[in-house]
This record gives structure tokens, C-alpha cells and sequence, in this order.
């Protein structure tokens, strides 16, 4: 006799994650692809984390490749991306209609040109919030290598990327993700706001945008405006600065 897997309404797949004991052992993967992921890394980072911390802080999140492998019981994520943070505040509080909103996006060139210029147009500006961060989600499966790239103006560039299946509505970890983002407080903040709240015993991660090794090989054109030398010298004075307070830094 044939058996069929019930499968849980969204709330109720939240609240499993949000009081099941093992819920360290339930994956959480980036639900984007940005440029400088650490996932390729993780194994590296993971054996230079302090043994002991109190609370976790990432300032440039990105996609928050380190931040979904540990799961921190206590974190804060910022960025100065706006269209980022934002589609993390959807997936903390609105992931079930996000999850709606993806599975109405067609993989075809025609459709993807349309909805990446949108954003140029005056009907953007009326859109919601769980809109925008679909066609964020949209965009980073659909385009070319699931680049993240915006030019000077501030409008994401990249081409279409002629995936067959691309994974748009990758309904299983939204959920775990929005589950651990229920205990996170995400901020649109620069990586200087951790210096009033970071106290000893913190662990904070900094994984800021490249020193480009010249201007030809420059990108750091994640946001419109630049991270350049004088920002990389800020960041090392602030690490010194939470070092002294007893604060774990890990650049």
C-alpha cells in the first residue's frame, strides 16, 4: 500500500524548527549567492572560531554563509545593502509569502530582462516589501553564475543566465532559515554600528569587500557606493578598538 508524505503548512514547519531540540542538526544554506561567499572556506573558518562567545555579529553579512552553519543562539547580521537586508526582515517575517511570490516567476530570457529593469521604472517604488525580495531571489537564480553586481547608478546588471532548472523556491531551507532568523536581529547599519554593541565576551565576524590589486581588477561594486582603502583602514582601527574591550575579532 502506497503511502503519501504530509506535508506541514509553513507555520507549522516554524514552529517544529523553533522548539524541536535538534534543531542544530537541521541545515540552514544561503538563499543567495554572493560575491565573496565563504562557503568554500567554511572549513577553514570553523577552526579558527573561538571556543566560547557569547554573541555572534556579522556586519557584512552578504549571504551569510558562516552565520547559517553555526546557527548562533544569539545574532546580529547588518549591511549597508538595502535591497539585502530587506529580503532577510521577509524571510524572518514573511517567508510564507515570499515562498508564494517565487513560485510565480518564469525562467525565460524575455520575462528576467523585464523584471531585472523594473527598477528603473516609477511602478518599483510602489512595490512591497516581500515583492522586492522575490525578484532579489529571482534574479540571483536566473542570471548569469548568480552574480550579484550593480553598476554605478545603483541598477543590478547582470545577463540572464539560460539555466534549465534553476532552484527558485527552495521552500524546505526558506523555512529553516526563517526559523533561525527569528532569533536574529538584522539591521541596514554600516560595520561601525557593532562598536557600540558588541561587549566583551562577543565574537564578531568581519569578511568586508576585497582590496582590489589594481583598478582594472577592481570589484567591489556590491552596493553603489565603493568600500575603498580608507574604509579597509577604518575596519582595522575598530578591530584594534574591540580587541582592547575584550571583544573576539575575526577578520
Amino acid at each position: 500500500m502506497r503511502t503519501e508524505t504530509k506535508i506541514l503548512p509553513v507555520k507549522e514547519q516554524l514552529a517544529l524548527y523553533t522548539v524541536e531540540k535538534n534543531f542544530e542538526k537541521v541545515a540552514c544554506n544561503p538563499f543567495l549567492k554572493w560575491p565573496g561567499g565563504k562557503r568554500q572556506l567554511l572549513k577553514e573558518l570553523l577552526n579558527r572560531l573561538p571556543k566560547e562567545y557569547n554573541r555572534y555579529f556579522e556586519p557584512f553579512v552578504g549571504g551569510g554563509a558562516l552565520f547559517f552553519k553555526i546557527k548562533p543562539e544569539y545574532g546580529y547580521i547588518s549591511d549597508i545593502n538595502p535591497d539585502l537586508i530587506n529580503l532577510y526582515e521577509v524571510v524572518q517575517n514573511n517567508v510564507e509569502e515570499l515562498i508564494v511570490s517565487l513560485r510565480k516567476h518564469k525562467n525565460n530570457e524575455k520575462y528576467f530582462y523585464k523584471l531585472r529593469n523594473i527598477d528603473r521604472t516609477e511602478e518599483y517604488q510602489y512595490w512591497d516589501k516581500v515583492e522586492k525580495a522575490s525578484r532579489l531571489i529571482y534574479l540571483n537564480k536566473t542570471c548569469f553564475n548568480g552574480l550579484y553586481r550593480m553598476n554605478s547608478d545603483g541598477y543590478f546588471n547582470v545577463p540572464f543566465g539560460f539555466y534549465k532548472n534553476p532552484n527558485i523556491v527552495d521552500e524546505d531551507n526558506l523555512i529553516a532559515c526563517s526559523a533561525l532568523l527569528k532569533k536574529t536581529e538584522i539591521a541596514l547599519a554600516t560595520f561601525e554600528a557593532v562598536e557600540k554593541k558588541a561587549r566583551k565576551g562577543d565574537f564578531v565576524y568581519f569578511d568586508p569587500p576585497y582590496v582590489p590589486l589594481n583598478k582594472t581588477s577592481s570589484f567591489t561594486k556590491y552596493y553603489k557606493d565603493d568600500f575603498d582603502l580608507d574604509a579597509q583602514f577604518a575596519l582595522r582601527e575598530l578591530c584594534d578598538k574591540l580587541s582592547k574591550r575584550g571583544v573576539l575579532c575575526m577578520l
